[in-house]
Parts: C-alpha cells; structure tokens; sequence
C-alpha cells in the first residue's frame, strides 16, 4: 500500500513537473526564435542589398570628429589593488587619443587602491576619492567621478564631449576613444561590444560568459536597435555624450546614477531612451576585415564568484528594474523589458525541467512509463527541435567569434550556465526581499599577454 501510494506519487510530480517545464521553455524557446528570425532577416536583407560583412566600414571609413572635445573614462574602483595599476598602464599606453582624462573613484579606508592608482603617475589619471567608507554602490562612486569631471571642465576650460564607463579589469582596445570621439557626434549613446577573455584556468565557469556575450552582442543587441527599444548599457565600452549625461542628471535631480542601484549601467540605458536620447550598437573593425573593436576582459572564474555577479545582475534587472522603471505601452520596449526580467522565471522552469527529468529517470529505471496524455509527447518534440536551434545558434556565434574549439564547448557550457542561472535566482530572490544590497564585488584579474587588437 505505501509502496503504491509513493509509486502514484511519483507519476503525479512527474507529471506535474515535466508539463510545466515543457509549457515554460516552449514559450522561452519561441520569444528566443523570434529574436532569431528578426536578426536572420536583418543579415538576409543586408545580403541582398550587397552589404555584406567583409564590406563592413572600420573606423577609418567613418566621418572625422567636427568638434573636438574631452572623452572621460569613469572607472569606479573598490578592493582592486591586484589589476587597477596594470589595467591603468595598459589603458595610458595603447590609447590612441589626444584628449582623454581617466577618473578612478576610491575610498578613503581603501589605502591599497589608491597606492596603486598613484604609482601609475600618469596626468591622464585622477583619483577621485569622497567621505563616504566602501563599499557603497558603483553608481554612487560614479556620481563622485561625474562631479569631478564637472569641476574640471569649468577649471581647465575645456568643453568634455562624453563620458565612458570602464572597470578596472578591462582592457582597453587602443582605437576605442577615437571611435567613441566620432559616433558620439550622431548618438548619444554608444555601446561597443564586450568580449570576454579565454581563461584557459577556467574553460566552464569563465568561459559560459563568452557563450552568453557572444550571442548577446552579436545578435540581440543589434535586434534591439532595430526595433527601436531601449539599449541597456553593459557598464562598460560604453559612451554617453555630455548633454544626454546632463539630462538624464536633471531629470533626476541632480546625480545621473541611481545610487541606490545595482545595475546603473542597465537603467541609465533606458532611462534615456525615455527622455528621447538615440543609442547605437556599434560593431565597428579597428581595420577593414578585421575583428571589431571590443571591450576585452576575463569574467568570474570560479562558482561562488559567478554566483554573486549574476545575483547582482537579476536583483538590478529582473526584480529592482521592475519596481524602479516598471512597464510602457511600446511594444518593442516592453518585449525587450520582459525579455530582461525573466531570468528568475527561467530559472525556475530550468529547475522543474531538472527536477522533472530526474524523476522520469527513476520511473524509467523502475520500468513505469509517464504519463501524460496526447499532449506531452508534442510539447516534447516542440522543445526538443526549439533546443536544437538554440544549440546550433549560439555555437555558431560563439565559433564566429573564438574558433570552432569554443564553439564546440558552448554545447556542454549550456549545462554550467544553467546551474549558475538556477543558484543566482535563489540568492537573489533572498537578497532581494533582505532589502538594500550593497556593492558584492568579485576578485578580477588582468591578463599579463594583452590579446593582439
């Protein structure tokens, strides 16, 4: 009698388990075919028109800059003694820009920081510390370095043109500036693409980040262009023309970033968006025929470290975004919005999904076969053919982008980025409900072989 009952039991979870995660990824599988079908026809109707990729303008095909102006680098900087002074020589040796000033925001009770900014000793750099002990938010040490940025330019009298945003593990590619120095004149926005670094110490973990930005900044952003919707900065290789920064300050009563945000980068792209600024996602070759100019850098090497930087994600985006900037009446902006916001929902498909398999296994094993009616075997071949494409896809811009090695690992590193997905919801969804987070940063590192630009 027990073992039936637990025997019934079984089939029920199963069931129950198995429909609804086969509801939620057939409908998460067709909001990520429609992304796929609107870039597919973007890149046929290029093809058409003769446009095609090895034509693609490099920097030096674009208009020179008509008005010269300042290009500040704003690099928000806590616990980062071990890569800030690496990252800062890099950035003052390979820029290739004639007017650019870097602003690092420190703290006061994080002497090792600062004594690594200053052993630097370039007049390109300037510490920009404030009262307040770390850490705060990178939005908040951000307001710090916008009003110094501010200071300056009435003090030098020099008229500042954009600003960008940087952290202190990134490389900086040497013709970033002057790109940002001639787009910025015709949007206020510009988002280059963020490529992250092969870590050879962490193939998996490290390496589902060139996975995700890989398929990200070669195709999503660029269909969320298209349609008109709102770019959400990536917080770095990012740049906001001085008048939109000023705007969006205004608009907010003084400080252009949200202070009490962990995804400033995020809102502050749509937040212009709504005050009317144009953005672009520029993915533009150093040279004809080359690899586009990028934001390089390696991510989060181990599982606690990824963990804690995509709960900072989902809390900022998917939970606070939602109760900070909440919905529109556009169409393509509130698909895009609830496209960012479903990550903890994914999440939890993903883990009935999981779970779902997992007790089938042991029916299978205890040879009794799940139950589902007509319906389950269609949603099953529906999803099967759905994760296929989604396979093919993503190692095809992955290949694109590092060779057909990488391309090949992005298969198996579906499973890691899942995982990873699955524990960052939980944290955040307990983080969240704790009340206010505080700056969780994460331990970088700089390469010592900068990669050929």
């Amino acid at each position: 009698m027990i073992i039936d009952a637990a025997l019934h039991a079984l089939d029920f979870i199963t069931h129950e388990l198995m429909l609804f995660a086969c509801v939620g990824l057939l409908i998460g599988g067709v909001d990520d075919l429609a992304i796929d079908c609107i870039w597919l026809f973007g890149v046929f109707r290029a093809w058409i028109s003769g446009c095609k990729r090895p034509n693609t303008p490099a920097i030096d095909d674009l208009p020179v800059p008509r008005s010269p102006g300042r290009i500040a680098i704003l690099i928000p900087a806590w616990d980062e003694q071990d890569v800030i002074g690496s990252m800062l020589r890099s950035a003052v040796d390979r820029i290739r820009h004639d007017d650019y000033r870097i602003y690092v925001g420190v703290y006061p009770n994080d002497p090792a920081t600062i004594d690594a900014v200053r052993a630097v000793g370039s007049p390109h750099i300037r510490i920009v510390s404030g009262t307040l002990d770390g850490p705060t938010t990178k939005a908040e040490c951000l307001n710090r370095c916008w009003h110094a940025v501010i200071e300056d330019e009435a003090r030098d009298d020099v008229r500042l043109k954009a600003i960008v945003l940087h952290d202190a593990e990134d490389v900086i590619h040497p013709l970033k500036i002057a790109l940002f120095d001639r787009l910025i004149e015709t949007s206020d926005l510009v988002q280059i693409p963020v490529l992250p670094l092969a870590d050879p110490r962490s193939p998996w973990i490290s390496g589902h980040y060139i996975d995700e930005f890989a398929e990200s900044h070669g195709k999503q952003m660029l269909v969320r262009e298209r349609l008109g919707a709102g770019m959400p900065l990536a917080g770095v290789g990012c740049a906001i023309a001085r008048d939109a920064v000023v705007a969006l300050a205004n608009a907010r009563g003084g400080d252009p970033f949200d202070a009490a945000s962990l995804t400033e980068d995020y809102e502050m792209g749509l937040r212009l968006k709504a005050l009317g600024r144009s953005a672009r996602f520029a993915r533009i070759p150093g040279r004809r025929g080359g690899s586009p100019i990028a934001t390089r850098a390696y991510f989060p090497s181990t599982i606690d470290a990824a963990v804690r930087q995509k709960t900072r994600w989902m809390i900022g985006i998917a939970l606070a975004g939602w109760e900070k900037l909440g919905w529109t009446s556009d169409f393509a902006e509130g698909w895009m919005r609830m496209r960012d916001r479903r990550s903890v929902l994914a999440a939890i498909v993903l883990t009935a999904a999981y779970g779902g398999m997992l007790c089938a296994s042991v029916q299978w094993l205890l040879g009794r076969p799940m139950e589902g009616g007509a319906i389950m075997p269609v949603l099953l071949a529906f999803n099967s053919l759905l994760l296929l494409w989604r396979v093919v896809m993503r190692a095809g811009f992955v290949a694109y982008a590092y060779g057909v090695r990488q391309g090949l690992l992005s298969v198996p590193r579906l499973f890691v980025g899942n995982l990873i997905a699955i524990a960052s919801a939980r944290r955040a969804v307990f983080a969240y409900a704790r009340g206010p987070v505080a700056w969780d940063k994460t331990s970088h590192a700089f390469p010592a072989i900068l990669p050929a630009e």
